[in-house]
């Protein structure tokens, strides 16, 4: 099953950060996620386009995750020459994410 399933996302950027949330569409749902979108897991799902740490960050009351993607726009919007300069369609491309069986 994919993310997207499951769940929607936002994102957003500052400086050469990537911040994206993760919110469950039923809070049933929230326990598993916790299990299997790890920060690992979301560094080997963006390979290479991460190239610092993920931090995470729950919020189970809300049904949510927060995840801060360190050195992941080439060093932001002023200089990047990247396509998606603030890393927008990130939330999307992690909404492909295989989580298994929900």
């Amino acid at each position: 099953m994919k993310l997207g399933n499951i769940a929607h996302s936002r994102t957003g950027d500052k400086g050469n950060l990537v911040n994206i949330s993760v919110i469950v569409y039923d809070q049933k749902h929230f326990k598993r996620l916790v299990e299997v979108l790890t920060p690992e897991a979301v560094i080997s799902h963006f390979g290479d386009r991460i190239k610092g740490g993920v931090d995470r960050y729950l919020l189970p009351q809300l049904g949510a995750m927060n995840f801060v993607c360190h050195d992941a726009l080439e060093g932001g919007v002023t200089s990047s020459t990247l396509l998606d300069k603030h890393g927008k369609s990130m939330s999307s491309y992690l909404l492909e994410m295989e989580v298994g069986k929900v």
